[in-house]
């Protein structure tokens, strides 16, 4: 087998559709995401912390000549431009305690709709927990329709891994991928968290990502895996 050489390089993360993996897990969301119209041309796509929201908007944006900008980046003066074009606006529970910025995102949603155009949100919650306080935001959130993004299978769960291995330009062994999908807790954070233990002990120790470094970080703290015991 090919020696595995472990860099200090930073993470590229691969955003096109060809590196998401699609499995029963996700399979909903992703066909929501490819279909050419949503009832009420909006859709909100939910999911856990790494599961993919990101990746998906991305693929859809690419496709549909969209853009993507992040609830929090809103600006009032920005919403007539913003709504030229299908837009996806991520991570939208993270502005409800900032009534500017759902006044901005309720007039954004308006206008690109009348514009004829198509509006992706996403939270990690389902859309009746993201409690925004403006009530006429928050009827239209849970009025658009809604897929989620299910908790990883083996496959997806090995396909993750495989992927957050890809973006730090690491190549481990089949059987250190299926130790960990066994082994590990099944969260997408989880996942990246591992993916990162394991490159620094590697990088710290000089050696390659095997089966017995994925035993070691798997029952180590993240203070251990920092000082190298």
């Amino acid at each position: 087998m090919a020696r595995q050489l472990s860099f200090d390089l930073p993470a590229k993360t691969a955003l096109g559709r060809e590196d998401f993996f699609v499995s029963p897990a996700n399979a909903l969301a992703v066909a929501m995401i490819s279909a050419t119209s949503w009832p009420g041309n909006k859709l909100v796509l939910t999911g856990p912390a790494g599961a993919g929201k990101t990746h998906l908007a991305h693929v859809w944006a690419a496709e549909t000549g969209g853009r993507i900008i992040q609830a929090a980046d809103l600006r009032y003066d920005d919403v007539p431009d913003l709504a030229r074009r299908p837009i996806a606006v991520e991570d939208v529970p993270m502005i409800a305690d900032d009534a500017d910025q759902q006044k901005t995102l309720f007039h954004l949603h308006n206008l690109v709709l009348a514009e004829g155009n198509a509006l992706l949100m996403t939270g990690r919650l389902a859309p009746k927990f993201w409690e925004l306080p403006l009530a006429d935001l928050q009827s239209r959130v849970e009025g658009a329709h809604h897929v989620a993004l299910d908790p990883p299978d083996d496959a997806l769960l090995g396909a993750v891994l495989a992927k957050l291995f890809v973006d730090r330009q690491l190549n481990p062994g089949p059987e250190v991928i299926a130790y960990l999908v066994k082994h590990m807790d099944r969260r997408f954070e989880t996942a990246a968290d591992v993916v990162e233990q394991l490159d620094q002990l590697a990088l710290m120790e000089k050696r390659d990502i095997t089966r017995s470094l994925a035993v070691r970080v798997l029952n180590m703290s993240p203070d251990e895996i920092e000082s190298g015991d």
